[in-house]
């Protein structure tokens, strides 16, 4: 678990090809504080350290990694946003951020304000009834709020501390991003669709109103 605070940017160091999953090394500040199986999250996607020295760890991007996140495109020497996953009793600066990534977007506009910036995003379509106005989002692993929302954009406002401190400032019209829904927000809309195999979430909550009359 996350909190979409990014502790670091760090870079690719060195990428491996590997049965068609993707080995990469990763220069961090923290990296000699890293043990193997620890979790942390690289541009949003929660990745286990399979390798770690005074300067650089490892992970391993197995396939459904690469066909979920942009990571099938990192170079040596691509900015990362990194976080180290939450400890119990640590402050929630961002909302929970799981590291499980549901798909890319891609920055289509952005537009420089007095002290921040706009980018807009456009995601997929069929994840529309996870975001809403004032919502949370994940982008890049970054805890963002939602500023504008289109059937088929979003925009966030970035403040100069995020575009100072994360990979922000490299983002223009074309670059992919990773996508994490709030999660909450994931939950709700699953409990309430309905199917064969699940009750009515309607009928559900109509009983349970009228057993508390």
């Amino acid at each position: 678990m996350f909190t979409g605070i990014i502790e670091e940017v760090g870079r690719i160091h060195a990428v491996q090809a590997r049965d068609g999953g993707r080995r990469l090394t990763i220069a961090a500040s923290f990296a000699d504080a890293l043990s193997v199986d620890e979790s942390v999250s690289i541009n949003g996607a929660c990745q286990t350290v399979v390798r770690a020295d005074a300067d650089t760890f490892d992970v391993v991007s197995i396939e459904e990694t690469l066909r979920k996140t942009t990571f099938g495109a990192l170079e040596a020497g691509d900015a990362v946003n990194l976080e180290r996953a939450l400890q119990p009793g640590d402050r929630l600066d961002g909302h929970f951020v799981q590291g499980h990534v549901d798909g890319t977007g891609t920055v289509v506009d952005v537009t420089r304000e007095g002290t921040d910036w706009l980018y807009t995003v456009e995601y997929p379509a069929d994840k529309a009834a996870y975001l809403i106005p004032v919502g949370s989002v994940a982008l890049d692993g970054i805890s963002l709020t939602v500023a504008r929302l289109t059937n088929e954009t979003l925009t966030v406002a970035i403040i100069p501390h995020t575009y100072a401190h994360t990979t922000v400032a490299e983002w223009a019209a074309g670059t992919p991003v990773n996508i994490e829904f709030d999660m909450v927000g994931k939950y709700v809309v699953r409990a309430l669709q309905t199917d064969r195999d699940r009750p009515d979430a309607t009928a559900l909550a109509q009983q349970w109103l009228d057993a508390s009359a």
